[in-house]
């Protein structure tokens, strides 16, 4: 793996995951269900320097959210694991265009905006058309929760020969020791970083 030192931050891409209302606003599904936790709610102040830094050196901050699609009548399409794992989900969660479904404010404005279905940024999605249609060859990835949605991305990327940076404390899950035992795992695939030396890199970039 190149040293993220040597990438042109212009065509670097800061790729953040499920970090939207419906999953960390107190209104949203998972708020309302009890679901929270407080190392997620965390993530986007600390994440928030990194966006506005990588485009103001000529990168690109891109918003993946994961979306229920609603059907004909409203309900969403949603799998069967997921039903099982999250009963509270219901009619307008996580629906294109809704309050829930919607980028945290603290990190608006994202230049795009992924829907995704699944787990991984990549699956099913418009995201590497949009590498492609703007340039990018890197992605810096943060976002929840770690062990799922980042993982899968990651993973994904590694398979696309796409070199990414993985922000250890831009990202999290319900457990701390679940996160752990996912930047472990994570190590071969990856170039891991905190966000204060993420932000060092990018500021410091010539």
């Amino acid at each position: 793996m190149s040293d993220p030192a040597t990438w042109d931050l212009t065509r670097t891409a800061l790729l953040t995951i499920d970090l939207q209302n419906d999953f960390i606003h107190p209104e949203g599904a998972y708020g309302r269900a009890g679901q929270t936790a407080a190392s997620i709610a965390a993530l986007p102040d600390r994440i928030a320097p990194l966006a506005r830094a990588i485009q103001a050196r000529g990168g690109r901050y891109f918003s993946a959210q994961f979306t229920l699609v609603p059907d004909k009548d409203g309900e969403p399409l949603i799998a069967p694991h997921l039903k099982q794992l999250r009963p509270f989900l219901a009619k307008g969660d996580f629906a294109p265009g809704s309050f829930g479904h919607t980028l945290v404010d603290t990190l608006q404005p994202a230049d795009f905006v992924i829907e995704k279905v699944a787990y991984s940024a990549f699956y099913q999605t418009r995201l590497e058309y949009l590498m492609r249609a703007t340039g990018i060859d890197h992605l810096i990835v943060g976002g929840i929760v770690t062990n799922g949605g980042v993982a899968s991305t990651l993973r994904d990327a590694h398979l696309r020969n796409i070199e990414t940076v993985m922000l250890t404390d831009g990202c999290a899950a319900f457990r701390q020791d679940v996160h752990d035992a996912t930047i472990l795992s994570l190590g071969t695939v990856t170039h891991q970083m905190t966000c204060d030396d993420a932000m060092g890199w990018i500021g410091g970039a010539a």
